[in-house]
């Protein structure tokens, strides 16, 4: 099945100002890739693009006063079914751990583990090792939270979304990524494309997503706890210890966002 995903976003602003963006797809979708999702500015402006310790591609640009559009287009093929859970189950203890791992075990700007510790293991430390409690945490988080987007704070941490109760996606993989490590799961914060295919109407309006991947066995495994069901079509653009890693877009210096639309369908 081929996907079409992209974008469109307008911006403001009152004088030139550099931006950082993280808008383009993750280079391990290169092999599914059918047509280029390459950033487009209207005006034209020159980007300059390099690759962060992560991995993710990053795109460096100086808005001129004004208005700013920047999208993109691209196509992907993906599975035509729901993803299947990985086969990977087993959770290492940590001196068994890769190096790379260990960062995804501390915590970060918006994964508090030092203050979600103590509550990790009173609620999940009864929990089977492995995939089972990876699983246990995404159903505490899916259960707990309630989707909200006018709790939707650009400041909000893993903590306070546990005591709010309420959040967007960017929330609940917070407060999982981060009630993993505190249970000594390595587990890192993914944004991207998710499509609707295959659930019923109606659709919310799209959005970039985020989810996390948990280490287990050998390799990293999807979790996502908004959805807390299999999807078809997602998309990885970036990755890294929270969201303060992956912002779509920084603007170092005052702007406006004034237009937002976000494209993840099947390509016919």
């Amino acid at each position: 099945m081929r996907l079409r995903v992209g974008y469109e976003l307008v911006y403001e602003f009152p004088q030139p100002t550099p931006m950082l963006l993280m808008l383009n797809t993750h280079f391990s979708r290169a092999q599914d890739m059918v047509t280029p999702d390459h950033i487009n500015t209207q005006p034209w402006v020159p980007l300059r693009q390099y690759q962060d310790s992560f991995g993710n591609l990053c795109t460096r640009l100086t808005a001129p006063a004004g208005m700013l559009t920047l999208s993109a287009r691209g196509v992907f093929e993906v599975p035509a079914e729901h993803e299947r859970p990985g086969v990977n189950t087993y959770q290492h203890a940590i001196e068994e751990l890769p190096d790379e791992c260990m960062m995804f075990l501390l915590g970060s700007r918006y994964c508090e583990t030092d203050l979600l510790s103590d509550t990790a293991w009173q609620m999940f430390g009864h929990t089977p090792l492995g995939r089972a409690r990876v699983q246990a945490i995404c159903d505490f988080v899916h259960n707990h939270i309630r989707f909200d987007y006018n709790c939707a704070r650009p400041t909000k941490t893993a903590w306070q979304t546990l005591q709010d109760g309420a959040g967007v996606c960017r929330d609940y993989a917070h407060l999982a990524v981060a009630l993993c490590r505190a249970m000594n799961i390595p587990a890192r914060y993914c944004t991207g494309y998710i499509s609707d295919v295959g659930l019923p109407p109606p659709y919310a309006p799209m959005d970039f997503c985020a989810w996390f991947e948990a280490y287990l066995g050998d390799g990293w495994e999807t979790f996502d706890p908004r959805n807390n069901a299999p999807r078809t079509g997602r998309i990885l653009m970036a990755r890294g210890r929270d969201a303060a890693d992956v912002a779509i877009s920084n603007t170092f210096g005052p702007s406006l966002l004034s237009r937002f639309l976000v494209v993840c369908e099947p390509d016919v």
